[in-house]
């Protein structure tokens, strides 16, 4: 049986309420990092009955999406994978263990990271406007680079308006350049009177943040991630897609829509991911993304004293006035998680037509990635609940 839910009202990150506004989400934030061990929850030494296993299966047979994948860090960096569903509906596939996947905005943990660490290194200040590095660049109606700091983009209070996302049968297909997405924002008035007020999650702010750190280093961002990211992490199972590569590695899971005619999921897998670029391009498994939290908060990226700061966060209501019990804590590109069994989880989250992915780890080193292979409205508070009864499980 799932672990039970208190009916209490409290402000946490997922419980009870029905909202597409959660489908805004992002974070990070990680533990001492210790040596690491695999184990696949498939074999013998796993408990008959574990509350994960039993949290993800729902999810599959609520029609959540086909398949699931979750991979947890212990205390002890010990690793264990579950998998639930099947990964094509049709042969009745099995979902690859540890599979690649979409991570969509988990990608802004590492573009965030990357202007942190030309922080850390004298080369950018967080509270200088974004004219300076950028000059001409953020102009439009209600809103100017020269009043818009770095942290108002990383932060999400810089007010900027989003650019379009259209069907994805259509940015599926095409490539897209960085300033494709900031035209299309641009063109729109300020969401907010003034910078540095509340928090309007907004994926141009990261567009802005890639082509700082493009400007500063002189490096496309791709080429500075991989080799002051993942390399000195040893993610070796997390990449960004080079330009027009619609594919992922394999093993990977497939991800799906539903068709709203047939009600049978339609492949997505294969997209030209460019349309999120800085905000959303990259491709991971679940234990890499959980290696990446370990890495952040060793020390490995970025300096304690700038960890704090990426920690430094404003309430965020992505349910907005109608659901006021769903409060995240967000902040240089992080999000805070209140679970129900006590504490704060720090972590980021994805959604992308065909994968809908969370990832956090609590203040005694225990991580987790969940990720379903489809991204629905209905189905974002059911992810949250499993992801909050995965971290809880180790109380």
């Amino acid at each position: 049986m799932s672990p039970q839910h208190t009916t209490t009202p409290r402000k946490r990150f997922g419980f009870g309420r029905r909202s597409a506004a959660a489908l805004a989400l992002v974070a990070l934030v990680g533990f001492a990092g210790i040596g690491i061990q695999y184990a696949d929850a498939a074999q013998a030494h796993r408990p008959k009955k574990d509350s994960i296993q039993t949290s993800i299966d729902a999810l599959v047979k609520d029609g959540v999406a086909p398949g699931a994948l979750v991979s947890v860090r212990d205390s002890r960096g010990r690793v264990t994978n579950y998998t639930a569903g099947v990964n094509d509906p049709r042969t009745r596939a099995k979902v690859p263990t540890d599979g690649y996947v979409r991570i969509a905005s988990n990608t802004k943990m590492y573009t965030s990271v990357a202007v942190l660490q030309l922080v850390d290194e004298g080369k950018v200040k967080l509270d200088e406007p974004i004219e300076t590095y950028l000059p001409g660049l953020v102009r439009g109606e209600g809103f100017d680079g020269h009043t818009i700091t770095v942290r108002h983009l990383l932060s999400m209070t810089s007010g900027l308006p989003e650019y379009e996302l259209p069907d994805v049968s259509v940015w599926g297909e095409r490539y897209y350049e960085p300033r494709d997405m900031l035209d299309s924002a641009f063109s729109q008035p300020a969401h907010a009177p003034a910078p540095g007020g509340e928090v309007q999650y907004r994926n141009a702010n990261y567009i802005v943040a890639g082509l700082l750190v493009q400007k500063v280093t002189g490096r496309p961002l791709a080429e500075v991630i991989t080799n002051k990211i993942l390399k000195p992490a040893r993610l070796h199972e997390t990449y960004w897609p080079s330009v027009g590569d619609k594919t992922i590695r394999r093993p990977h899971a497939k991800g799906y829509l539903p068709d709203p005619q047939t009600e049978k999921w339609v492949d997505t897998t294969q997209v030209d991911p460019s349309i999120s670029w800085a905000a959303g391009q990259m491709i991971s498994t679940p234990s890499d993304l959980n290696k990446f939290l370990v890495a952040l908060q060793s020390g490995k990226l970025i300096k304690p004293a700038t960890l704090a700061e990426m920690r430094d966060s404003k309430a965020f209501l992505p349910g907005g006035e109608t659901f006021p019990d769903l409060v995240w804590h967000y902040g240089l590109g992080t999000n805070g998680y209140e679970l129900s069994c006590g504490g704060i989880a720090w972590g980021h989250g994805g959604d992308i037509d065909g994968y809908s992915s969370r990832t956090a780890i609590t203040a005694d080193g225990r991580a987790v990635t969940l990720v379903v292979t489809a991204a629905t409205n209905d189905g974002v508070f059911k992810v949250l609940d499993a992801f909050d009864a995965a971290l809880c499980a180790g109380k």
